[in-house]
């Protein structure tokens, strides 16, 4: 394998493309990577306007986490996690830091999903009931549980597992897409209020997941009152609150969790990817001590053997103290009033940007080919059937000039590294103000 294109197909033949028909996957081939841009074989540098799958937060090439890292590998690679170790603790410490106040006690996995697995474990076992509720937009991640508690199409595939595994999916709050039909402030948040008609129709309702800002399936920011509303709700009906913070956290908001703009204290919190900005695969599992201490006379129902690797758990310490040290959480607020300044230009422009929206350096770009009706350019259906998407067509001219982001179904994903530069952001924008006139043509032609 002496050259890049053997290097492609080579991994092309012999390994999976996720997400998608394995016919046509071509994967370009990355040397290197540092601050805001990766590079690929032939030299080209790309902005990574995306933070490849929003989880590079601090950008590429940290000396600081990378010699953390290798600290760890020459002090103490892997240890069982029935023992402990000193970056066990560190790390451990560090989070406490951070978390709300009353999340104190940690499981470790290595990805989102892994830690949603654990939270559904523990909230069926401590309340003695099984149903989830979750929403029809979430994503929250792709082993059995999580799979089934995620609302959009992916759980298609693995029916009946989503109907056997007790979830129930209430309505969004997507304001832009109601499904109900109302407009805030007059519908007074019926998507919360429904939640209550949920509980108690349903009954044994163990606990409810929300992402407090909707991540992969169109960073759709809720209405001020919704995420209290279900705190409300969720207390009322002595029902677990699980905030999934996988992609929301560590700053990407301008907050460590983005829950922390509306102050709610939700029962568990799961995150992953900023944890340890992708440098290391790491998810957690974060819980009051009212559920912790459930567990000291009962049985705790999980683990593996890759829990608390010290390995994911090395670049923790060091993460947080560099979203610290470059002050990156109010840099997240400042340049992403910035950066949605200059998407509004890009709606006002584009016939094909039904809406942007986003809060800090999380923000999304909605297509549609008819503003006024807001028909999507394609549908959840289009992707589940492998049907060619304006989005890929959008993605790969905005490669072309360089620039890598994030499209999904009908949705442009702009989520930079928090440690971009306005010039950098201002690049991004140019080159999406010239991939979105292939949307505009097919709004003209419709």
């Amino acid at each position: 394998m002496s050259s890049p294109d053997e290097v492609a197909e080579f991994t092309r033949k012999n390994t999976y493309g996720t997400w998608r028909s394995q016919k046509g996957w071509v994967p370009l081939y990355i040397v290197d990577a540092e601050g805001c841009f990766f590079e690929d074989s032939s030299g080209r540098r790309i902005l990574d306007f995306s933070s490849q799958l929003m989880c590079s937060n601090l950008g590429h090439k940290n000396r600081a986490i990378i010699d953390a890292i290798s600290r760890q590998a020459e002090r103490l690679a892997y240890v069982a996690p029935s023992f402990t170790s000193k970056i066990r603790a560190e790390a451990t410490k560090a989070l406490l830091e951070v978390f709300p106040l009353g999340l104190e006690k940690f499981f470790y996995s290595t990805s989102g999903t892994e830690a949603n697995e654990a939270a559904f474990k523990m909230v069926r076992a401590y309340t003695g009931r099984y149903k989830i509720i979750s929403t029809y937009t979430s994503y929250h991640g792709a082993t059995a549980g999580s799979i089934a508690s995620t609302g959009e199409f992916r759980r298609w595939h693995a029916e009946p597992m989503g109907k056997m595994g007790g979830v129930v999916f209430g309505p969004d709050c997507y304001c832009y897409r109601c499904p109900f039909g109302l407009e805030y402030p007059k519908c007074d948040v019926a998507c919360a209020e429904y939640v209550d008609y949920m509980i108690k129709k349903e009954n044994n309702v163990a606990a409810m997941i929300v992402e407090p800002i909707v991540g992969t399936n169109g960073v759709i920011v809720p209405v001020k009152e919704y995420l209290p509303k279900i705190r409300r709700i969720t207390k009322d009906n002595d029902v677990i609150m699980i905030d999934d913070e996988v992609m929301s956290g560590w700053g990407r908001t301008g907050e460590w969790f983005a829950v922390n703009h509306w102050n709610v204290k939700p029962d568990i919190i799961t995150t992953a990817k900023g944890v340890t900005a992708a440098y290391m695969p790491l998810g957690v599992t974060a819980t009051t001590r009212e559920i912790s201490d459930y567990f000291e006379e009962h049985y705790f129902p999980h683990g593996y053997t890759y829990e608390a690797h010290p390995m994911t758990l090395a670049p923790v310490p060091t993460a947080i103290n560099e979203y610290k040290r470059m002050n990156l959480l109010e840099g997240a607020r400042t340049k992403g009033e910035y950066l949605m300044t200059r998407l509004k230009e890009l709606k006002q422009k584009h016939l094909s940007v039904g809406d942007v929206r986003g809060l800090g350096l999380f923000c999304a770009i909605e297509l549609v080919k008819n503003r006024e009706k807001k028909k999507p350019l394609n549908i959840m259906r289009d992707k589940y059937e492998g049907k060619p998407l304006v989005v890929d067509r959008i993605t790969m001219d905005l490669m072309r000039q360089n620039v890598f982001v994030v499209g999904w179904v009908s949705h442009l994903i702009i989520a930079p590294p928090l440690i971009v530069s306005k010039e950098e952001i201002d690049k991004g924008i140019e080159a999406l103000d010239a991939s979105l006139k292939i949307s505009d043509e097919v709004v003209e032609r419709a």
